[in-house]
């Protein structure tokens, strides 16, 4: 969700005071932490500035291979769920959760600094235009409004239970509060769940004007997603994040808990200093020193608080001074220029090379150590963002927190990082690992790989793309296939005629949509099929990859699959009738999928 980062200058009695109000009222949200403003900070999620009114969201519910099974010590199943987008590309991670029956399908930011999950209503006039269609209360069998009652705010009528969400740039939510039956997709143990959302009429600012259709609330607060399914007794109090690194966007979520890898790093969150999620930063080493600072730096106001919606990360000024300083010194080799913004006093350095696996080679590591000497280590995609205007150079992803005494720690540190919040032990866990291709690095069992065809037609597959229970459809591919291209047939129903001399725009549109670049979409056929038209399309890695991630692939696919790319209304409607991934030759074959409509 695109939000402004602005600095909130709350006093410590004034937090103190709003969060002994939320203690004794589950419903109040606490204040919002926010970094400094940046021009390169995609605007992160938010927390409600203004605290809603009293009762106004108070809930009415009384080894690596196996690393994402559930935890083995506990009994409860888990949620897997895929997440889409980019942090510094988009704003956000979104992930895909149903609600209702039959399922209606939304894309909703998965926010760590958020308390409750909506998604615009069918009733919506004051709604933008998202990547969904609105819910439909109506079309779903199961759906049942909160009713009033003492434990919330209603309407003026007295009749439902209502919600309010205002924001630090002055965008908001507000609406009913109903009850349905969610589902967390078909790689999902745990099965689908009555759960208390937000359903939307009016929206305002950069909520408006997002393409995600809304938020999915992992914060501590009793329309919490993670809240209200411990509550129910059907997952442990825990769940992970894994965003994808640099240029790959993408990973996982998992709800509930996991059997921890033996080589994750761990820091106390205490869950009784504030309600964000605090772990206990003691020390920061670059190239292996430790800068010299007092580990209470790190302890300031709020301490030092992980937020997954926030795209940075701030120091306090002590601390960013010293990081910067022991930097500028491993760096003094390189190149300084000035940042994508001339308004801004970014510190940005020249390389020689562009690709990502090759800026260790160059920058320096970071360690951040918690308590017991447990360490995180960065790499320098964890710290370092790319120039926007020049080719081949980085810019520092750390700043200064003005003269805000907190640490606040946003995704571009977690990136590669699959990251546990552990609720139930008051503890974060951290272990590096590819976030993006994190269900075939663990081999989660019951992924959809292609089963041999029966054509025999050379060293081709195919299967069908099968859809779960809930609705939601599954893409995978096999085995350690690198993919080189990714062949796309779609039906429009424009007339082949009309369509011929805007099909150059209609392939901008589609990079647009798919966020590849308009050199990697190459038309490879163009036909009439009476008044329809059918187009074949080929995406191709970007100049600076030689194949395609399968992330990325899955993106693609899925977006155009399951019809959330937005096209003018001039191509009219399209279905996408089939897709192929190609290999690299070295691996041969072509495997093809057929999609079932």
């Amino acid at each position: 969700m695109a939000r402004a980062l602005v600095n909130l200058a709350v006093g410590t009695v004034v937090f103190f005071l709003l969060f002994l109000l939320s203690q004794s009222n589950p419903s109040t949200s606490p204040p919002r932490l926010l970094p400094p403003p940046h021009h390169g900070a995609r605007p992160a999620m938010v927390l409600p500035l203004f605290p809603s009114s009293k009762n106004s969201s108070r809930t009415f519910l009384h080894s690596h291979r196996h690393l994402l099974r559930s935890d083995s010590h506990s009994s409860h199943p888990n949620a897997r769920m895929r997440l889409y987008d980019d942090l510094l590309l988009n704003g956000y991670y979104t992930t895909r959760l149903w609600i209702g029956t039959p399922p209606q399908q939304f894309a909703l930011i998965v926010d760590t600094g958020s308390t409750v999950t909506y998604v615009p209503c069918a009733t919506c006039e004051q709604c933008g235009r998202h990547q969904d269609p609105k819910f439909q209360p109506d079309l779903s069998s199961t759906y049942q409004p909160v009713k009033c009652n003492l434990d919330c705010n209603c309407d003026s009528d007295r009749v439902q239970c209502i919600y309010e969400r205002q924001y630090a740039e002055m965008s908001s939510s507000s609406g009913v509060l109903g009850e349905d039956i969610i589902s967390f997709g078909n790689q999902s143990e745990l099965v689908p769940q009555r759960a208390v959302f937000g359903c939307e009429n009016e929206e305002t600012g950069d909520l408006y004007s997002q393409h995600a259709d809304g938020i999915m609330g992992l914060g501590r607060g009793d329309l919490s997603v993670v809240d209200q399914l411990v509550e129910k007794g059907v997952i442990s109090d825990s769940f992970s994040l894994c965003y994808g690194g640099m240029d790959i966007g993408g990973g996982a979520m998992v709800l509930g808990g996991i059997s921890a890898p033996s080589d994750m790093v761990f820091s106390y969150a205490d869950p009784v200093r504030s309600p964000y999620y605090s772990i206990g930063l003691k020390e920061i080493h670059v190239a292996g020193k430790q800068l010299s600072l007092n580990p209470s730096v790190f302890d300031g106001k709020y301490g030092t608080v992980l937020d997954s919606g926030t795209t940075y990360a701030y120091l306090p000024e002590p601390a960013f001074l010293a990081f910067k300083e022991a930097i500028l010194k491993e760096l003094n080799g390189l190149k300084q220029i000035r940042g994508p913004d001339p308004n801004y006093s970014d510190i940005c350095f020249s390389t020689a090379s562009s690709d990502v696996s090759e800026l260790s080679k160059t920058f320096p590591t970071v360690e951040m150590v918690f308590g017991h000497q447990q360490k995180l280590l960065l790499s320098p995609e964890n710290y370092l963002f790319r120039h926007s205007k020049v080719h081949g150079a980085y810019c520092l992803g750390i700043f200064q927190n003005e003269k805000d005494p907190t640490t606040l720690l946003g995704g571009i540190i977690v990136r590669n990082t699959l990251v546990t919040y552990d609720r139930e032990h008051s503890k974060i866990g951290f272990w590096k690992t590819n976030c993006s291709e994190l269900w075939e690095r663990l081999h989660i069992t019951g992924a959809l790989s292609p089963t041999p065809s029966s054509s025999g037609k050379g060293n081709s597959t195919e299967s069908p793309t099968t859809t779960a229970s809930d609705g939601s459809p599954h893409y995978d591919f096999p085995g350690k296939i690198q993919i080189g291209k990714i062949i796309l047939d779609m039906s429009l129903s424009t007339n082949h005629s009309y369509l011929k001399p805007q099909i150059n725009k209609l392939t901008e549109f589609i990079a647009k949509e798919l966020d590849v670049n308009a050199s990697q979409v190459h038309l490879l056929n163009f036909t009439s099929e009476g008044n329809s038209s059918l187009v074949r399309l080929a995406i191709v890695p970007s100049d600076s990859s030689t194949y395609i991630y399968k992330e990325t692939a899955r993106n693609i696919i899925s977006r155009l699959a399951e019809h959330r790319v937005k096209l003018p209304d001039t191509f009219g409607n399209y279905q996408l009738v089939q897709w192929k991934v190609e290999p690299s030759t070295k691996h041969g074959g072509l495997l093809s999928y057929v999609i079932v409509t």
